[in-house]
């Protein structure tokens, strides 16, 4: 059973964003409070609250059959109205009919036992804060605030004056009211607030896709303003070099040979620099992605610190590390559910060992072709190099990829 449930976190709760993760939590913790609540104050009440009389007895059957259904009409209905309040999609037409139809039918037959006194007051009003619940669950996410809280006012009212002309007990008219407030009050913060709580974190979502977009975009501008410096002063060179090498061409002259000699030689020049920018833009810098890993984590939360002892390293194994550093930097951020990070770079005995430590277990980079363990490893596989990922320690998650050197590194502690 436990291998099954870590199966399932693996499969369904690990893939999900942390926004993601909220949001099924919550839609599962209001499915749970409305069948919590229904049990607590109608279920379980109800039975030892009935008369001892076969009209009694019927009606109660009935308002549990109808309480037992408000539950499901409500959770079968919370994600529609999550969805519409935030932003996803319109309300559909006729989203409140049932629940309204079920609340209605569920007070009909409580002011009936009421009026036929085949219910203690007590149960009473606990089934009357029961039934409420559902409804206004669903409803408080559906209308302002303002609105919702003058309905329910109105609401509470018609429903004190209703139940105390059935079971005409004074005393019981305060706490229908109060029951009915509550219950109302209740559901509006519950619901709300949570509801209000998701639309933040999705906001912020979408404002880290928007960043990281934006540095996509900020990376291809760099990339050509770089081809643009290289290129730019050569090809015009090339061009007046060449028209002039035609014009004396044309005139006999000997000299248009030396013209085309520079025009391959300044060609030539160019074709190596457009190699070494692409070549720039296409290698990952270690030192450049271990910086940027300790800020991104420290800028979503996450206590981060890179402990690196090499310098010198070949620009080769640089680059493999640091497409290890940005992977596991971008697979605890998406993954997993860390406070603190620790990244390591070693150089022991002509090899280079990276180690990155999260304490978020389900920070697992998925495999995938250009990216997760599979793509790492074949990045290493390039230089020789080792991965070994997994979690320790049953709650920590490792990443361990070890380059063999081929020449020595110079060590300094930084």
């Amino acid at each position: 059973m436990v291998g099954r449930i870590r199966r399932w976190q693996q499969r369904h709760w690990g893939e999900r964003s942390k926004a993601e993760r909220v949001e099924l939590f919550s839609v599962l913790t209001w499915h749970g409070t409305v069948w919590f609540i229904m049990g607590c104050w109608v279920l379980l009440p109800l039975p030892g609250g009935l008369a001892h009389r076969p009209v009694a007895i019927v009606l109660g059957a009935l308002l549990a059959l109808v309480a037992v259904l408000q539950c499901a009409v409500t959770n079968r209905l919370t994600r529609t109205v999550l969805d519409h309040y935030l932003g996803r999609a319109e309300l559909p037409a006729g989203t409140h009919r049932a629940p309204a139809v079920l609340l209605g039918l569920a007070l009909t037959l409580i002011v009936t036992l009421a009026g036929l006194d085949a219910a203690t007051p007590m149960a009473v009003r606990f089934t009357i804060g029961g039934v409420v619940l559902p409804f206004a669950l669903l409803y408080g996410l559906t209308v302002p605030v303002r609105v919702f809280l003058r309905r329910s006012t109105v609401f509470a009212a018609l429903l004190t004056a209703a139940v105390g002309l059935a079971d005409r007990n004074g005393v019981g008219l305060v706490a229908t009211g109060a029951v009915a407030v509550f219950q109302a009050v209740f559901a509006l913060l519950a619901g709300r607030c949570g509801a209000w709580t998701l639309a933040v974190l999705w906001e912020a979502e979408r404002a880290r896709e928007v960043e990281a977009r934006l540095a996509v975009a900020e990376e291809r501008l760099r990339f050509g303003r770089d081809l643009h410096d290289v290129l730019g002063r050569n090809l015009s060179v090339i061009s007046l070099k060449s028209e002039l090498a035609v014009q004396l061409a044309r005139r006999g002259r000997p000299e248009a040979v030396e013209q085309m000699i520079e025009v391959q030689r300044i060609a030539q020049e160019s074709q190596r620099e457009v190699r070494a920018v692409v070549r720039g833009y296409r290698e990952a810098d270690l030192g450049a992605e271990l910086a940027g890993a300790q800020g991104v984590l420290t800028a979503a939360g996450i206590a981060c610190e890179v402990r690196a002892e090499a310098t010198g390293l070949p620009a080769e194994v640089q680059s493999a590390l640091g497409w290890v550093v940005r992977e596991a930097t971008t697979n605890v951020l998406r993954h997993g559910d860390a406070d603190r990070c620790e990244v390591e770079l070693r150089v022991p005995e002509g090899r280079v060992v990276l180690t990155v430590e999260n304490d978020g277990v389900t920070g697992t980079p998925h495999g995938g072709g250009g990216s997760g363990l599979a793509g790492l490893r074949e990045r290493l596989a390039v230089v020789g190099g080792t991965l070994e990922a997994g979690a320790v320690d049953g709650d920590r998650f490792r990443l361990v990829a070890e380059v063999p050197l081929m020449q020595e590194v110079s060590e300094i502690t930084s």
